[in-house]
């Protein structure tokens, strides 16, 4: 019989903590674990610009067929002018191309699988610490797996030094994995200075930085923690970025994600293209389409953008302060260099 002798797998780390939190009786209790933003009520609202733009899809859309391979058109572009910003030099060199993903997850697990039918002997250095879903993916397709030291948890800083020493060991085609902005787990980001090293390094290397980048807008706004990525975009000829749109739209049930691929030229990106197309066909043929028209047709709208972007701005502004208000309500029970970090990087 073929699934008598499996064993029970280990719960999920993370949603084994947030089942903990919901069986704790405390009603002063605080939930830290999983990395959804959460209003006063304890509730993940949805964004009113979010509201008008399904108003307005469900007023005018004429059809349920499925999407091509790598989504809507119009749904890529916006995502590129998203991470690039008007005027790339990487977008007007045809560099990029994007693929419409199942969330920023679906998105690094096609980047998993597109690297190893490139290369299945290449290895994925991985920060420590990190989200504890990225080994896990990269393993899964039969990649390895090496770490890299990130975080001084008695300094509460990042270990830069640790890492670049580290980083020196990659070998040519080896994949980096950096997080664009907001480090999960330890919100400590690279500063421009760095990632300008970063880029040297793994230009010298000859490594490729596959970048998850999952929070823009949530550190300090939609175009200073894009600076990290736009830089390695327009520095090395191969890089990876998987976009998440859970957090900044709060379309995290949506499931709207996309792996964008920058090639040496326009005819290796389309070459590229080909080869992710081939990848999403093997795996779910073809993205969901709800979450992206409303991305979509949220940064297609002057006025919506607006809405939206002073929405964002908002829940910011608002982590930020909770951070602080957390900070403060340790004041005495810990001490101050164990929680200092928290509202350093506001």
């Amino acid at each position: 019989i073929l699934f008598d002798d499996l064993a029970i797998a280990p719960p999920d780390p993370i949603l084994g903590l947030e089942e903990a939190f919901k069986n704790d009786p405390n009603p002063a209790k605080i939930n830290l674990t999983a990395g959804v933003y959460r209003d006063e009520t304890g509730n993940t609202p949805i964004f009113r610009a979010v509201k008008q733009a399904e108003a307005e899809i469900l007023e005018t859309e004429i059809t349920k067929s499925y999407l091509g391979i790598t989504g809507a058109p119009d749904f890529t572009a916006a995502v590129q002018g998203l991470i690039f910003g008007p005027g790339s030099p990487v977008l007007a060199a045809g560099r990029a191309i994007t693929a419409h993903a199942p969330g920023g997850t679906g998105a690094l697990r096609v980047a998993a699988d597109f690297v190893r039918k490139a290369n299945e002997h290449a290895t994925v250095w991985i920060s420590q610490p990190t989200w504890p879903n990225h080994p896990s993916m990269m393993k899964a397709v039969g990649l390895a797996v090496q770490t890299y030291p990130y975080f001084d948890a008695a300094g509460n800083r990042v270990d830069f030094d640790a890492m670049m020493a580290r980083l020196r060991e990659v070998k040519p085609n080896d994949i980096v994995l950096l997080h664009g902005c907001c480090h999960n787990p330890t919100g400590a980001d690279l500063a421009i200075g760095q990632w300008q090293e970063v880029a040297a390094l793994l230009e010298q290397r000859g490594a490729v930085p596959l970048i998850d980048f999952a929070y823009q807008g949530f550190g300090r706004g939609l175009d200073e923690d894009a600076q990290g990525v736009r830089l390695l975009a327009e520095r090395l000829p191969e890089v990876l970025i998987a976009s998440s749109y859970s957090k900044n739209f709060g379309l995290y049930n949506e499931r709207v994600g996309a792996l964008t691929v920058i090639s040496r030229n326009a005819a290796a990106a389309q070459a590229a293209l080909s080869q992710v197309k081939t990848t999403i066909r093997a795996i779910y043929s073809s993205p969901p389409a709800h979450g992206a028209k409303i991305v979509t047709t949220i940064l297609g709208s002057p006025e919506l953008h607006a809405a939206w972007d002073a929405e964002l701005t908002a829940v910011r502004s608002r982590i930020q302060e909770m951070r602080r208000l957390f900070v403060a309500g340790l004041h005495g029970l810990v001490h101050a260099t164990l929680v200092s970090h928290i509202t350093a990087r506001d």
